[in-house]
């Protein structure tokens, strides 16, 4: 470790996090922003910020206690968080995500935050914007530069199905090559990330792998007393899916899954720019229910109160990335189904906790003949559930994975201050 912030009388190191989403958003990337960011901040030797933005996620809509902010730094847990404005697209093309990118920047260049002397900069990608802003604030203040890749952009839009994403891709790309270009160390979620981050001209040498962690509390109620609360009926099957209604989740399998099954009910819990599009497209079907994002402290009490809990992509996204929602869903205890394609990092997650089944995407006879055989072996399926917490405890821990990007963070301070030395 460099000398700041460790010995007596010198002052604690301070760190800049770039995260577009963080709280008091409650899914995505937000979460573990915050979780990560507090973890610094609590440590007695991190001097925490973040640059980020303003509540948006994952109802593509700003959050009406940011009405009309343009800039503002607070204080949230111990961390000064330096927000944005920027625009949000209610409806996603390539324009309106490179609007929105191009906002993000621009907000960030124009009104840098005030920080004072930094020692590192940490961001979190798929941003473009803010894996640039994350450079170019490193660079300026002769700082290590740490993205971490929760997903890539130019592969994201390639598959995303929206209007230009083809084209925006090969943009998305030659950006990511020039922001990881730059970095000390480079962190990603999966490891099935390296090798496209190798891709981009990356020594794979400077490739950390720092998975996510199941950042949600642990059921607290029994099923019975929430099912009973919620109004779902013992004799039912309900097949939950919890998160961002977005083009990307292909979440009409779920639907269709309802208008050709009427005996189970299919709950989609969250919010999201496909949300109004998906409940006129199951219009009048009884057993379709959609519900709000549940708060964070009842939040598992659902998905544990379900019989089975769905995570859906669209046939033409092969994701390397892990959905956030599928670590809340292992901690639930529940059955997993997974309507993915077999070569994603999805897959490769759901086959590595045996937690869950793997049914082809957007097929939804297929999916309702894993919710049928699971519903019909009910210790079966308990069996198959409680592997996920087991999982979490194993290899998704909040401790071991905010030691681990804590590690990266050190790593890159080590590796800067060794290669400084080396040129002077």
């Amino acid at each position: 470790m460099p000398d700041i912030g460790t010995a007596e009388g010198a002052r604690a190191r301070r760190v800049l996090l770039v995260s577009t989403n963080y709280a008091p958003e409650q899914a995505g990337i937000g979460p573990y922003a915050a979780q990560t960011a507090e973890h610094w901040a609590a440590d007695g030797r991190t001097e925490t910020h973040v640059l980020a933005g303003i509540p948006h996620y994952p109802a593509w809509r700003a959050d009406p206690a940011y009405r009309g902010v343009r800039r503002v730094t607070e204080e949230r847990a111990g961390v000064r968080v330096h927000r944005r404005r920027h625009t949000v697209p209610s409806r996603q093309t390539a324009l309106r995500r490179a609007l929105y990118e191009a906002s993000i920047l621009a907000g960030g260049l124009l009104a840098p935050p005030r920080t004072g002397p930094l020692d590192a900069v940490v961001a979190q990608l798929p941003s473009l914007a803010g894996g640039v802003l994350g450079a170019r604030i490193a660079r300026r203040h002769g700082a290590p530069y740490v993205p971490v890749v929760q997903d890539l952009m130019g592969a994201a839009a390639a598959q995303s199905g929206i209007s230009g994403g083809g084209r925006a891709a090969g943009a998305a790309a030659a950006v990511e090559r020039h922001v990881l270009g730059r970095a000390t160390l480079v962190g990603v979620i999966h490891e099935t990330f390296a090798d496209k981050v190798a891709a981009l001209g990356v020594d794979p040498d400077r490739i950390r792998l720092v998975p996510n962690w199941s950042h949600v509390a642990r059921p607290s109620r029994t099923r019975a007393e929430t099912r009973a609360r919620l109004g779902w009926s013992e004799d039912r099957t309900v097949v939950l899916h919890s998160g961002n209604m977005g083009l990307k989740q292909g979440l009409e399998v779920l639907v269709e899954a309802a208008r050709a099954e009427p005996g189970v009910d299919l709950v989609l819990m969250g919010d999201g720019n496909q949300r109004e599009r998906l409940r006129e497209l199951g219009a009048g079907l009884p057993n379709l229910v959609f519900l709000p994002p549940a708060d964070d402290e009842d939040f598992t009490d659902v998905l544990a109160a379900a019989d089975v809990l769905a995570v859906t992509q669209r046939a033409s996204v092969l994701d390397m990335s892990i959905p956030s929602k599928l670590t809340s869903y292992f901690a639930a205890g529940r059955p997993v189904v997974a309507s993915v394609a077999e070569e994603g990092g999805t897959a490769g997650e759901v086959r590595r906790s045996g937690a869950g089944v793997l049914v082809p995407p957007e097929d939804p006879g297929a999916l309702l003949a894993a919710v049928r055989k699971l519903a019909e072996d009910p210790a079966a399926a308990q069996a198959l559930g409680a592997r996920g917490p087991a999982y979490v405890d194993a290899h998704l821990s909040r401790e071991a994975g905010l030691k681990r990007i804590t590690a990266l963070l050190d790593e890159a301070l080590e590796t800067h201050a060794r290669q400084r030395g080396t040129r002077t």
